[in-house]
């Protein structure tokens, strides 16, 4: 086996960070969502930076192209449970947090099955730019929501604090939306992958 690249050691450390992040989050101590969002920032980076530098150095590997976008929906899954359990404000919003992250899993879990679908075929399919905006509204409200539940028990119920979480909810909201619509213009757009060679 070749000697593991930086850009795939990266990689590998995003997916080491996650039960640190999880952990983190999950274990009460004082300002534990912030503990948990600073190591969530720092796998979210280590995200943009292998791929930088796989390109740039021209070290684009098998193995990191398989390893690369489990990782990435490893950290985005774990974090919208962990935002599932601490960050609703009631019944509502808990039901309708549990729907985005139901539409939001289930279009990843469709887009990753017509991604090895089109590898089969030789294919390789780039990310456009809807699915590149459903990430960053979708990382900018995870930043902001994870923290929320650890701030409430610090800080009670501060008019700034109840902003701060309805403005975290509502990207999560058009994150969800840019998943539908992103999801929709990938198989749109690469529908050939659906194609039986005659």
């Amino acid at each position: 086996m070749s000697k593991i690249n930086i850009p795939t050691r990266l990689t590998i450390l995003r997916i080491v960070l996650i039960p640190i992040f999880v952990a983190l989050y999950l274990i009460q101590f004082p300002y534990n969502g912030l503990a948990a969002v600073a190591v969530f920032m720092i796998a979210s980076f280590t995200d943009f930076l292998d791929g930088h530098l796989a390109r740039k150095w021209n070290q684009v590997t098998s193995l990191g192209k398989f390893l690369d976008p489990i990782a990435d929906k490893m950290l985005v899954m774990c974090a919208l449970v962990c935002v599932l359990i601490g960050a609703s404000k009631g019944t509502t919003f808990t039901i309708l947090t549990a729907i985005f992250l139901m539409i939001i899993e289930s279009r990843e879990l469709m887009v990753s099955c017509f991604r090895i679908i089109a590898a089969s075929k030789g294919l390789t399919l780039a990310a456009d730019k809807w699915g590149k905006a459903k990430t960053v509204c979708q990382m900018i409200a995870l930043i902001i929501l994870l923290p929320y539940s650890s701030l409430f028990r610090a800080v009670g119920g501060a008019d700034w604090l109840s902003v701060w979480y309805y403005v975290g909810f509502a990207l999560l909201a058009v994150s969800t939306v840019l998943t539908i619509i992103s999801g929709a213009n990938y198989i749109a757009k690469n529908k050939k992958v659906l194609h039986d060679n005659d």
